[in-house]
């Protein structure tokens, strides 16, 4: 058996493509190669980030968010001393979000295998790994979201009624309401008033539906039903195409997205109509990640410290639309990428290559929550508030 020459010497002259200006590690720059891939697959699908609140966790294991009621003027009396409203106004609570068991995705990649494959592995895994992060972290937001607009205020003082949630019913038909676009724009006109009514701001408005709905607002453009002025002209006839052309409807910026929940599930649901079912034929051969039923994520769930909700709880969602002080999300670990090095690389001749994150969400003030319903009325069973 022929022997390998592994002294220091011998290694010293070796280039190494993946050392950091020579260094010692010669996977330096492909972990920042490896990271930068993940975290772009991870910012490109995940929407709920930048639309909620978010903080950073550091040195503890949940954060507090201050939720602070309304408060009035009134009349000053000459000669009476200033000393805050004889009401005892505003009203303050808070609300508690604890940080989650540590969310991950990983893969291994057999060296040889990445030797003989003619295209470059790790990078598209690292994409496919954050978008597994994306995922869950928009749907444990958008489910917090949905539980928001069932509840009530936090502030439960004594003669203070603060607004709670609002669920509006998308129709008086079945399911498949859910796309008819005309009942879609009369509900976002809704949400528009009601959250106008319950003093949120009209800052940060936005809705997610399914690309369905989405593309069903956009098809009827030319109808009448929505007005040319929803259009983005900036895209210079593309829009309609894009996917990008509705700008909002009545003050309210539209995303798109597979992560909300959905008739109990994510994103699209396909058969017969019902009053659980919008009645889309499948388009056949899409796989098992299209449409996956809402798991159980409530509290009791091992590795979740928050409540998001059972998968029954979400049988006739189809929408939602909120402002940013809807809910609020902590990251102890924002999305990170890690790869074995070194011995373990020998022992198992390949690399785990792990994208990580710690996070945790919950809504925050409900008034700011809308969830959109169709074929079942509001507060019925599996849309009752919480």
């Amino acid at each position: 058996m022929a022997q390998q020459n592994t002294g220091a010497s011998q290694l010293a002259k070796l280039t190494r493509p993946g050392a950091l200006n020579g260094g010692t590690d010669p996977r330096a720059l492909y972990l920042k190669l490896f990271s930068g891939e993940m975290f772009k697959g991870f910012q490109h699908n995940a929407i709920a980030r930048d639309l909620v609140m978010k903080r950073t966790l550091k040195n503890g294991k949940s954060l507090q968010f201050i939720y602070t009621g309304h408060t009035k003027a009134e009349f000053h009396t000459p000669g009476n001393s200033i000393m805050g409203n004889s009401d005892g106004a505003p009203p303050v609570a808070e609300k508690t979000i604890t940080c989650d068991d540590l969310l991950i995705s990983s893969a291994f990649v057999y060296e040889l295998d990445e030797t003989l494959a003619h295209y470059e592995l790790r990078g598209e895994i690292s994409k496919k790994i954050g978008y597994a992060l994306a995922q869950k972290y928009d749907r444990l937001i958008f489910r917090s979201i949905a539980r928001g607009a069932r509840a009530a205020s936090p502030v439960s003082k004594t003669n203070f009624v603060e607004p709670g949630g609002t669920q509006i019913r998308v129709g008086t038909g079945n399911a498949t309401n859910a796309y008819d676009a005309a009942l879609l724009v009369s509900a976002f006109y809704d949400a528009a008033a009601a959250l106008d009514e319950k003093g949120v701001s009209s800052d940060g408005r936005v809705a997610v539906l399914n690309p369905r709905q989405y593309y069903s607002l956009i098809n009827t453009v030319s109808s009448g039903v929505i007005t040319s002025g929803l259009i983005n002209r900036d895209a210079q006839g593309t829009a309609l195409q894009s996917g990008q052309g509705v700008v909002e409807i009545a003050g309210i910026k539209i995303y798109k997205s597979m992560n909300i929940p959905f008739f109990s599930t994510y994103g699209t649901k396909y058969g017969s109509a019902s009053a659980t079912n919008p009645g889309i034929t499948s388009p056949t051969n899409v796989g098992s990640f299209v449409g996956e039923a809402v798991e159980d994520a409530a509290a009791d769930v091992t590795g979740i410290n928050n409540e998001y909700g059972e998968e029954t709880e979400f049988a006739n969602s189809c929408g939602l639309i909120f402002q940013k002080e809807a809910a609020g999300v902590v990251e102890a670990i924002g999305p990170q990428v890690q790869v074995t090095s070194g011995d373990v690389s020998v022992v198992y001749q390949g690399d785990v290559i792990l994208g990580r994150m710690a996070m945790g969400a919950d809504y925050l003030n409900p008034a700011a929550c809308v969830e959109l319903l169709a074929g079942a009325a509001v507060g019925s069973s599996g849309n009752a508030a919480f």
